[in-house]
């Protein structure tokens, strides 16, 4: 049993996120045939596969772990909550192949799911925020990484399957870039220039906030979040897997000041608009397996 590649591999060159709601009245007999038709036909490695509370109910499944997204809210900010049925994350290095696996995604999907959301993500030097910072500088990497994201010791169907928390950021940048360089790096908590932590930056540091060791237990997540842009805005696609969604609230409940009041500088320029659970299953050859879920 192994996860499906793409979750552990590095950040492509280019990406797209698909994301799937259910058609009304959807049968469980008709999604099952869907689900197996599509379990057959990606590789995990070239396209993940995430599937939501909404599909696991409809097939009367059963993933202990998975759950609606939480909506938090903090002292003038918000962590809003989205409901995809199904997410697929493209990964390639040719823009032409992803515009052709969302065709052939789309209907072989169809008319059961119905997409609501396209992102195309990208590279940006060396993987780095459209801000300039270095993104994922905490990640775990190795046996470290696999602990993080990867599901074991749970029996056949759910060992090697993933939680991913999904999130579209905007960013304002034109507000970001009229600040002094001072003033972003104690945004973030990192100097923009050789990316060192800043011993003297507020508490409410990104970089603070969400320092993954400094939990109980720690929390780990494997960050694999790209920059996206279209015609008049622009962010960041956050993804992060987890072998459950518990590291991933406890740095969100940091970021909006649960704990403490004290709010993650990153809502002074920048906001999610979605947010979305999924649960990742495991490979058997080069199939998706769906036993987890009765399929």
């Amino acid at each position: 049993m192994s996860s499906q590649p793409g979750i552990l591999d590095s950040v492509p060159p280019l990406a797209r996120h698909l994301s799937f709601r259910l058609a009304s009245d959807v049968a469980p007999d008709e999604l099952a045939t869907t689900l197996r038709a599509l379990a057959g036909s990606v590789d995990g490695k070239q396209i993940v596969v995430g599937i939501g509370p909404a599909t696991v109910a409809v097939v009367q499944g059963d993933i202990l772990l998975l759950r609606p997204f939480p909506h938090m809210i903090g002292a003038g900010v918000s962590i809003p909550a989205t409901s995809a049925a199904l997410w697929c994350w493209l990964r390639d290095d040719d823009r032409g192949v992803l515009l052709h696996e969302t065709r052939r995604l789309k209907k072989l999907l169809s008319p059961l799911y119905e997409i609501t959301d396209v992102v195309d993500a990208f590279m940006y030097s060396d993987s780095r925020d459209l801000t300039g910072y270095e993104d994922g500088t905490e990640n775990p990497e190795g046996v470290d990484a696999i602990a993080a994201a990867i599901v074991s010791d749970a029996g056949s169907g759910l060992d090697g399957s993933s939680f991913a928390a999904v999130q579209r950021w905007i960013h304002d940048l034109d507000r970001f870039e009229s600040m002094t360089t001072r003033q972003q790096d104690h945004i973030i908590g990192r100097r923009h220039s050789d990316n060192e932590e800043l011993e003297d930056a507020p508490a409410s540091a990104h970089v603070k906030r969400t320092a993954q060791e400094d939990f109980d237990p720690e929390a780990f997540v494997v960050r694999r979040s790209m920059p996206w842009a279209a015609a008049d805005e622009e962010g960041l696609i956050f993804l992060a897997f987890g072998h459950s969604f518990d590291a991933f609230e406890a740095l969100m409940k940091r970021m909006v000041g649960a704990d403490d009041g004290v709010v993650d500088a990153l809502f002074s320029f920048t906001r999610p608009v979605t947010g979305d659970y999924l649960w990742c299953p495991p490979m058997k050859g080069d199939r998706l397996d769906l036993r987890a879920i009765g399929l």
